[in-house]
């Protein structure tokens, strides 16, 4: 249809051009938690031509130079990386690196600790998702980055794929009028992440379970898109009824069953999020359920509405075409956005434009004050699970 190419025309994508690397002076980059996510940051690292990896530090002794000796055979020198520090605390305080940059990559729970102590070392960061466990830690973290004047992005990779930012677009564009409704989630059938040890399942470590690990990512999605407007309250509801069941066929297929007795977090959680502009906000996520998906991802507006395809986490992109509905002259209108299919690694975009922002002092490419409504709502749908009731969003200055 002739409509459906003028509609589509609105939202031709313009590539960017790339900030150009200096390669003669080299970012020196150590890394906080040598666990599973760890590797990523790594490899990422090692592609950028203005990078040197000098240390890693984790509480587990030996276990960061076991993660760097694993990648020898990739051609990575370890003798010109440091890993004899009992924690991150030893490593920052080492002057002899002359650290430049740290990912976070360690456990929920420690987080905060970490990044706030990096920002305190003068220390650009980035922080893996989710950003913390409460709202509390989140404050305390933008004002040490407040304090510290330098770099903190938290990393959420899909912000850089362009079928995510393909949202934002027809968000801003006004076709769709004003926003008053989005339903977002997404979840694996079997997808509890025990076979990465039980970090991700304990309290005490994770303190936050699927709600945490994917749910962010789902929440990030539309907020971005809609300009992440300020939550006021929450309803939110969570459940461990897989997670701690030893019969749950992930368990049972793996041999982990043992994993049962020590899962305390939530493997689904729902909410219903009222924000700021009179948007309703319906959100739930699994990490196991008797379901493909908890459904789709729909924005609706006064103008138009738009159906975004499910996805099991969220944490790269989708695949297949978003679907925008109208009224034009009186007739109903469905146009199917074609999916754009991108170059080049999403983790490797994510940790460029931290580089870049690092050094060239631009806006970090994920920024805590928007991060920070993100963990404001995961906290309100703890809080509100636990007191059985809405609550409200309070979030201090910073």
């Amino acid at each position: 249809m002739a409509n459906d190419a003028a509609i589509l025309d609105e939202f031709k994508s313009v590539k960017a051009e790339g900030v150009a690397v200096d390669a003669s002076k080299k970012v020196r980059v150590g890394i906080i938690g040598t666990g599973w996510i760890a590797d990523a940051h790594r490899r990422a690292y090692l592609k950028q031509p203005d990078v040197e990896i000098v240390a890693g530090a984790d509480l587990i002794p030996g276990k960061a130079e076991a993660f760097f000796k694993k990648y020898e055979k990739d051609g990575l020198d370890c003798s010109k990386i440091k890993t004899h520090y009992a924690d991150h605390k030893e490593m920052l305080e080492d002057k002899s690196l002359a650290l430049d940059c740290v990912s976070v990559c360690t456990y929920n729970r420690t987080h905060a600790v970490c990044t706030i102590d990096a920002l305190n070392a003068g220390v650009h960061v980035l922080l893996e998702k989710p950003m913390c466990v409460t709202i509390e830690e989140a404050v305390e973290i933008c004002r040490a980055e407040k304090a510290s004047g330098k770099v903190l992005s938290i990393g959420f990779q899909p912000r850089f794929d362009e079928n995510m930012q393909m949202i934002g677009k027809i968000c801003r564009s006004g076709v769709l009028g004003q926003i008053y409704y989005i339903q977002t989630g997404g979840g694996r059938r079997q997808g509890i992440p025990f076979p990465y040890g039980t970090t991700f399942i304990e309290d005490q470590t994770a303190g936050l379970g699927a709600l945490g690990d994917i749910g962010c990512y789902s929440l990030d999605c539309v907020l971005n898109a809609i300009g992440y407007p300020k939550p006021l309250t929450v309803s939110g509801y969570k459940s461990a009824f897989f997670g701690q069941n030893p019969e749950y066929a992930g368990y049972v297929n793996s041999g982990h069953t043992d994993y049962a007795a020590k899962f305390s977090v939530d493997d689904f959680a729902a909410a219903f999020v009222r924000l700021e502009g009179g948007i309703v906000l319906d959100f739930r996520i699994a990490w196991a359920m008797h379901l493909d998906s908890p459904g789709e991802t729909i924005i609706m507006g006064t103008k138009g509405s738009l159906r975004v395809p499910a996805t099991e986490c969220w944490n790269g992109t989708f695949d297949k075409p978003m679907k925008l509905y109208q009224n034009v002259g009186g007739q109903d209108v469905c146009t199917e956005i074609p999916l754009v299919r991108s170059s080049g690694s999403l983790f490797d975009k994510k940790i460029r434009t931290f580089l870049d922002a690092s050094k060239l002092g631009l806006p970090a490419p994920v920024p805590s004050s928007q991060i920070i409504y993100n963990q404001a709502i995961l906290d309100g749908i703890a809080r509100s699970a636990m007191a059985g009731k809405e609550v409200e969003i309070e979030i201090p200055e910073i």
